[in-house]
């Protein structure tokens, strides 16, 4: 079992920056990290769930085409940790970004606003 808690969520002006953290916890859990997806999603206000960023076990990235250049995802497998750095954020971003571990394992998530 994965339990993951995000934090870092906040409302800030258009233009901003935040740095969302996951920290994950549970019996196992380093070693199921290690071989693991790590991702964030968001929930956009009135839509579905989206794809955010994802690294791969070995490190690899991949963004949604909206944040690319903007947002960058990393890990840190000692800590059990996923980052998400924000730069540069606009209003449709607002949301709640959430924690995954695939295929099964999610965050509560936090909330992030920003303000235009």
């Amino acid at each position: 079992q994965v339990r993951l808690v995000e934090s870092g969520g906040g409302s800030v002006q258009a233009g901003g920056t935040l740095r969302l953290s996951c920290v994950a916890s549970g019996d196992g859990s380093g070693d199921y990290l290690m071989k693991s997806d790590m991702a964030w999603w968001r929930q956009l206000p009135g839509k579905g769930r989206e794809p955010v960023a994802t690294v791969t076990s070995s490190g690899n990235t991949s963004y949604w085409t909206s944040v690319k250049g903007r947002f960058t995802i990393s890990r840190d497998n000692v800590a059990k940790t996923v980052y998400l750095q924000m730069n540069d954020l606009v209003p449709e971003d607002t949301g709640v970004y959430v924690c995954h571990v695939p295929p099964m394992f999610w965050g509560q998530g936090t909330q992030v606003t920003i303000a235009s």
